[in-house]
């Protein structure tokens, strides 16, 4: 069977991490939601995203297809109600098509289409930016069970301080001398040659993805996803880092969400809590106005390649776009546009080929190439975003 991820209704709402990747490869728990779909299914998966995604994330149509909402993470029941769909017949959630079976070049009607209303109370959905933290603790253990079912862990080491033992998973060429891991509240899994520094303290539910790194000292508490090849030092509380983005130094990280290939600089430090305690509200770009959250706790979201230097301070809320490099003094606003230089005081665009020169060189670091479909993206993410650079008008 070929499986096909879709974006369905709330791609914008999912901004600036979808202008990017796909919903699918938004990374929730300690896999990506692509990953997940093809774990339990057993079989790779293509996309239906934006044109301009398009020739970076391909569809691959067969004779016959089964296309799935990306927002909706997998779980068993799902993936096996997904696997016995037959031709015209489709899974909704409520009113939305979750999965449907077509054959190549079929005009989709649902109208036409046998409904089967998924029933389940294990739906997992991804619906809004901050989605991504609020549900995170949930997602690593949903990931957990899966990843670690009749395998065994690496041992701990010997003076490593291990509490609820049976919740810990460690794989192959892991390195964690004299840390602590407390799985007493979730789970803890650490992936494959990812290490953990001497003196950090960790709490689950907590994933550390491959070749990822935790600095000395650092404080890590429960509901954090640090995604593959990142750096984690300081203070970081429910947060999910993607991947290739860096957070090394002391500052507090929390209840927020990195994309790839940021870097905070030294001491940066994001706001989670207004003081008077109300409702966090945070940027749409749907609505292109500031949206109830409903969260008493909302930090920083930051989209890919954008970067902040020492001791830059962001406030309760505050979502920062694509290749956006924030320094000054002060607080900058909370919402700060794709393609920004600057900060509190002054503000400026970053244009494209300063930008991708820095994205070159930082991606090198790690072998992986900026490409001519890498540039393209960014491209189109600058053109279509001029309207928020209104100095720029």
């Amino acid at each position: 069977m070929n499986y096909i991820l879709f974006d369905g209704a709330v791609r914008d709402q999912l901004l600036p991490f979808t202008f990017t990747r796909p919903v699918a490869d938004l990374r929730i728990g300690i896999m990506t939601i692509r990953e997940k779909w093809e774990f339990l299914l057993g079989f790779s998966t293509t996309t239906v995203t934006e044109d301009y995604l398009a020739d970076k994330y391909p569809l691959v149509e067969l004779e016959s297809n089964i296309f799935i909402n990306a927002s909706f993470c997998p779980s068993e029941n799902l993936a096996g109600l997904i696997r016995g769909l037959q031709e015209n017949q489709a899974v909704f959630y409520n009113d939305e098509p979750l999965a449907f079976f077509t054959t190549e070049g079929q005009e989709v009607d649902f109208d036409s289409f046998e409904v089967i209303q998924y029933s389940y109370d294990d739906v997992l959905r991804i619906e809004n930016s901050w989605d991504i933290f609020a549900k995170n603790a949930e997602a690593i253990q949903r990931d957990f069970d899966l990843l670690t079912e009749d395998r065994v862990s690496e041992s701990i080491p010997k003076h490593t301080v291990a509490f609820n033992e049976k919740d810990i998973f460690i794989e192959e060429g892991a390195k964690l001398p004299l840390c602590s891991l407390n799985a007493t509240d979730g789970p803890i899994y650490i992936g494959k040659n990812a290490e953990i520094m001497e003196g950090a303290m960790i709490r689950g539910p907590f994933a550390l993805c491959d070749n990822a790194t935790i600095k000395m000292g650092a404080k890590i508490y429960g509901g954090t996803t640090v995604g593959p090849h990142c750096k984690v030092g300081g203070e970081v509380g429910n947060s999910v880092l993607f991947g290739y983005s860096n957070k090394g130094h002391d500052g507090y990280l929390g209840n927020a969400v990195l994309g790839e290939w940021c870097n905070l600089g030294a001491d940066t430090n994001n706001s989670n809590l207004k003081n008077n305690y109300v409702e966090v509200k945070l940027w749409s770009y749907e609505t292109q106005r500031f949206a109830k959250t409903g969260l008493q706790f909302c930090g920083l979201m930051m989209g890919d390649h954008s970067k902040s230097a020492i001791n830059t301070m962001f406030n309760t809320g505050t979502v920062v776009g694509v290749c956006a490099n924030i320094f000054g003094s002060g607080f900058p606003r909370n919402f700060v546009p794709s393609f920004s230089w600057g900060g509190a005081s002054n503000i400026e665009t970053y244009r494209t080929n300063k930008a991708f020169e820095v994205a070159k060189v930082v991606m090198a670091r790690r072998d992986i190439e900026f490409t001519e479909q890498d540039a393209a993206i960014l491209e189109h993410v600058f053109e279509n975003t001029k309207e928020f650079r209104r100095w720029d008008l």
